[in-house]
């Protein structure tokens, strides 16, 4: 046990941490910021269901945390760092093992055997590295299509497409195709995540290449695809295409490039309702920080690393030229080590908690919520549960749950 706790200690990117359990936490400081205003880009059209219903609208206070909690959802994983669903009417989890397989959990129910197996294509010895993502096609219940963030035999990252088989729980392990294969300098600050947003196109989320303050430049080295969120379009061609309105297409910088200014973003996700963007991304002396993109949003954002850890000076305070984005919340190592990033809650079984961002530590195991009420940001404790909080996952009734990277389970959110 003590081998899996450490291993995730530096796979999220630490410099140092206490993995004792840590004392109920203090409310994380409350940044008074006013959200980002949607620029003149059009909102791209959420991809859903055509009769999908209405959800409650979003509360403007965050509930008594005491009339809810965790439950054991399912157990017996190994290392899970992931748990997405394939929004194809299943029902079904599938949740990432960081030693190369992805298991399906139907009825509430662990299959024995993986949806996928590459382990012998993955590297674990190093900090940071595994399987480390997952997502499906917004279309997967007609094509079958799926992708994954890994680490390969030689330490660098792969982006890969694979098929389902004629089994629904069996992908075609002989079906991969790499998309985009990048180099890793350190074996630490990865990222891992990926997700396709509202608008169609996968996002792909990369460290600073590791070590520690960034010395090789990548955060804020547009030549580089390390410290940056990634958009292309990988129905535009046999490998994929980017999207026409990707920021540095007339040579700035690399085309692929989205976003930038990211130390170790460990899961980013879109709110499945307004599709606007969270991004948490791990500080390395003491902050931890909450990105935000609202929907619609041009490229090109700035985040700001290795100039700003949080709202703070890290290396030097920086251009105004750069017009770099601050985070939306923060939160210091008192509270915690390690952000772990997680889900706007959308379900209709706790209406309660519509609209409110659900993030943790991995450390501490704090649960904060978010909440943007009449432009001002509000991040408050909600449950210390006591778990390593490696990711966060929904399934496809939006019930929320988490896994812990200690007990090696997953467990849901629901009312006492």
């Amino acid at each position: 046990m003590k081998k899996l706790i450490l291993g995730l200690i530096l796979l999220l990117g630490l410099t140092a941490c206490s993995t004792a359990p840590a004392p109920t936490p203090q409310p994380a400081p409350v940044i008074a910021t006013a959200a980002p205003a949607p620029t003149d880009a059009a909102t791209p059209a959420p991809i859903a269901e055509e009769n999908a219903p209405e959800a409650p609208a979003a509360v403007t206070d965050f509930p008594d945390p005491m009339q809810y909690m965790w439950t054991l959802a399912v157990s017996g994983f190994d290392q899970p760092l992931d748990i997405q669903n394939a929004g194809d009417g299943s029902g079904r989890l599938f949740v990432v093992e960081r030693g190369g397989r992805i298991r399906v959990v139907e009825n509430n129910l662990l299959l024995d055997e993986p949806f996928l197996d590459i382990s012998k294509k993955v590297r674990t010895g190093g900090s940071e590295q595994g399987l480390l993502g997952l997502a499906f096609h917004p279309h997967y219940l007609q094509n079958g299509i799926f992708f994954i963030n890994y680490t390969d035999v030689n330490g660098n990252t792969v982006i890969a497409r694979y098929q389902v088989s004629g089994n629904a729980n069996q992908a075609d392990r002989k079906s991969e195709a790499v998309l985009l294969h990048i180099e890793q300098p350190y074996g630490n600050h990865n990222g891992g995540g990926i997700a396709f947003g509202p608008d169609g196109f996968l996002y792909i989320g990369l460290g600073d290449g590791g070590s520690s303050d960034d010395p090789k430049g990548h955060g804020q080295n547009l030549n580089s695809y390390l410290g940056t969120l990634l958009r292309i379009d990988v129905d535009g061609g046999e490998s994929y295409v980017v999207p026409a309105d990707n920021p540095f297409l007339k040579g700035e910088g690399l085309p692929e490039i989205w976003a930038y200014g990211l130390r170790n973003p460990w899961r980013f996700s879109f709110d499945s309702l307004t599709g606007d963007l969270y991004i948490a991304d791990v500080g390395q002396n003491e902050w931890e920080e909450i990105d935000f993109l609202p929907a619609g949003s041009a490229g090109g954002a700035n985040f700001g690393w290795n100039f700003m850890e949080g709202t703070h000076i890290f290396v030097l305070e920086p251009p105004e030229s750069l017009g770099v984005i601050a985070p939306v919340a923060e939160y210091n190592h008192d509270d915690g080590c390690s952000v772990t990033g997680g889900n706007v809650y959308r379900g209709n079984e706790l209406p309660e908690w519509q609209g409110v961002y659900f993030y943790g530590d991995f450390c501490s195991g704090a649960i904060w919520g978010l909440l943007s009420v009449d432009g001002t940001w509000r991040s408050e404790p909600l449950f210390y549960t006591g778990a390593l909080l490696s990711s966060f996952g929904e399934g496809e009734d939006s019930t929320l749950y988490y896994a812990d990277y200690n007990t090696e389970a997953i467990y849901r959110l629901i009312r006492k």
